[in-house]
């Protein structure tokens, strides 16, 4: 299973070495295209940092199979390609961000607002223009990319713009195509400059600071490192910054396959406002059964869904049927053409929350909350008092809590919090995680953790045969701590759950 290296930051940012577990991890007004030729004021190798840029964006999203939106911040990473401040991202790092702050690295430190030009859910490649002028800039890498060429990835994978990153490698596999649940490209380059959440967006370049690909995808458990191919890109670049719809209706999509297999399709996370998808009247938490006739998603990819636009075109009259959990209600339309319009009523019963997907938990004082998987259906929601005199909110969530409380091979989740304890987040993950030490194996111990709204490190363990135990203690912007304790056993935990919880707790002192 893929999943983005980024940053879904709080979609996935601080969470990226986490998702190790889970397999595959994942991040004004033009009258033209701008085109951008090679030229011999552009950054080179040393200049690399101050042309990289962070990205941090602020937003509304409805994951994968859920029913409830949640608002959160996430992190990626970019590149300029131009002096006046033009910059190639993911498109997963930036649609649907109702804010984008970028800080622009190395001599160059400045924070700056962005605005988004045009993105691609198909290519996960999006162009953002940067206020300002005389910004270093990245040209494009000149001759055939072989394996074997030497790279390096640069970014910010620790979710602090001060964290600038760069890895080393080669290229291992120069040029093949790759359907993942967020893109389908026809030409992808494998490397081992390692990639980490927080890098997505940002650039592969040679030893001498040129382009030679968009990292957007990372496996942790293999080392495994994708990037958008150079010539996709550079293809891509003109179209996307003219505001141009390159296969895409305009939408944050990820396709979805409900646990039991009985449903599936290309969910909507978030929407661009003005584009397509938005006009016809598609919204955050639909989910796209059909396109042009065609089921899509089906596979677990947007290979289908893709395939369509690019036969069609995106600026074409696409018939559209999609499925809206929140009402269990069916609708049919076009792309382009006519609205949607409610078909069916009572599809499914319920919706995707019948199906393996998840529901909002929170504490008897409705300051905790996050979203479990439905059927860790036995919830607690009472507070305790620490050795100290702290009283801390707790919120608790499994099969069965009795199971989850007293062994280690129960699934379940505590989100925990105390306002105002002054605890370091390092001396309460070695609180914390005393009753796993000897009874589990450690497998990861103060790995760093930043999601963009908690930071702080994590834990992680085997326990017995198949639970793997992790523990996250964050503190919030006002430095209260909020800790998270999960026991993971099925997949569907490890690869469904675990995201989502990690991008959906929350502590409102």
């Amino acid at each position: 299973m893929f999943t983005q290296d980024h940053s879904a930051g709080r979609r996935l940012a601080g969470a990226a070495a986490i998702l190790a577990v889970g397999g595959f991890a994942l991040s004004g007004c033009f009258g033209g295209a701008p085109v951008v030729e090679p030229s011999s004021d552009a950054a080179g190798f040393d200049d690399l940092e101050s042309a990289t840029v962070y990205i941090k964006g602020q937003g509304t999203f409805i994951d994968p199979g859920t029913l409830d939106d949640a608002e959160g911040a996430w992190i990626g990473s970019g590149f300029l390609v131009s002096e006046d401040g033009l910059v190639m991202t993911n498109n997963h790092v930036v649609t649907g961000a109702g804010t984008l702050n970028v800080y622009i690295g190395g001599d160059q430190g400045q924070e700056t607002r962005a605005t988004v030009l045009g993105a691609s859910e198909c290519l996960d490649l999006a162009v953002i223009q940067l206020e300002g002028n005389g910004f270093p800039f990245l040209d494009w890498h000149d001759g055939d990319i072989k394996t074997g060429l030497d790279v390096y990835s640069a970014g910010y994978p620790l979710g602090a713009a001060e964290e600038f990153t760069l890895t080393r490698g080669i290229v291992s596999k120069d040029d093949f195509p790759l359907d993942t649940q967020w893109a389908s490209l026809d030409h992808v380059i494998e490397h081992d400059a390692r990639i980490r959440g927080g890098n997505s967006g940002g650039p592969l370049v040679d030893q001498d600071g040129a382009l030679v690909g968009v990292n957007y995808a990372g496996d942790d458990s293999l080392d495994y490192n994708f990037a958008i191919h150079r010539d996709t890109a550079e293809e891509a670049l003109p179209k996307l910054a003219a505001g141009e719809s390159v296969d895409s209706i305009g939408i944050n999509a990820k396709a979805w396959v409900s646990e039991d297999g009985t449903m599936a399709g290309v969910w909507v996370s978030s929407v661009d406002a003005g584009g397509a998808a938005d006009a016809v009247g598609i919204e955050p938490g639909d989910l796209v059964f059909k396109l042009a006739g065609v089921s899509v998603g089906t596979d677990g990819t947007l290979a289908d869904y893709c395939q369509v636009l690019r036969t069609q075109g995106s600026d074409g009259t696409i018939d559209l049927q999609v499925y809206r959990p929140s009402t269990d209600e069916l609708l049919d339309g076009q792309i382009n053409g006519d609205e949607l319009v409610v078909t069916a009523s009572d599809v499914f019963g319920g919706g995707p929350t019948d199906t393996g997907g998840f529901t909002t938990v929170t504490d008897d004082s409705g300051v905790l909350s996050v979203s479990a998987p439905a059927e860790w259906a036995q919830v607690d929601g009472t507070g305790f008092p620490d050795d100290a005199g702290n009283q801390w909110l707790g919120v608790s969530a499994a099969p069965n809590l009795q199971a989850f409380w007293e062994t280690y091979e129960a699934a379940g989740l505590q989100l925990m919090g105390v306002e105002g304890a002054g605890t370091s987040a390092e001396d309460m993950l070695a609180t914390v995680s005393q009753g796993f030490d000897g009874a589990c194996s450690p497998v990861e111990t103060g790995a760093p953790y930043d999601d963009g709204l908690y930071a702080g490190v994590y834990s992680e363990w085997e326990c017995g045969t198949s639970t793997s135990a992790i523990v996250v203690s964050t503190l919030d912007s006002g430095g209260n701590n909020v800790v998270l304790i999960l026991q993971l056993l099925s997949d569907y935990d490890k690869q469904e759950a675990l995201p989502e919880i990690l991008a959906t707790f929350q502590a409102n002192f």
